[in-house]
């Protein structure tokens, strides 16, 4: 009786695990996706290109981010992005070395 509830627990965390885990390592994926529009101009490594003045964004916070959306035209296509989309770029930027 007591292996049976043993196995049955052990399912139940598997489960949940299989559930939660790919949600938890595809965040930094959709940063890598959405950082693709921010590429062109920031460049691969988001270093920046000041030849077209657009700064360095490596290791921004999600608050830097979100500023930059709002404040500067260049970004207003971006404005639409979600709180965790931007979140979600901040954390790959900040994966980048």
């Amino acid at each position: 009786m007591k292996m049976t509830k043993l196995a049955a627990l052990v399912a139940v965390l598997a489960v949940l695990l299989f559930v939660c885990m790919p949600s938890l390592s595809w965040a930094a994926e959709d940063g890598k996706a959405l950082f693709t529009k921010c590429a062109p101009c920031h460049g691969a490594d988001a270093a920046g290109k000041p030849a077209m003045k657009a700064p360095a964004i490596k290791g921004k916070s999600a608050d830097d981010i979100q500023k930059a959306f709002q404040t500067s035209p260049k970004h207003a296509a971006l404005k639409s992005l979600t709180p965790d989309q931007v979140k979600a770029i901040a954390d790959y930027l900040g994966t980048l070395k």
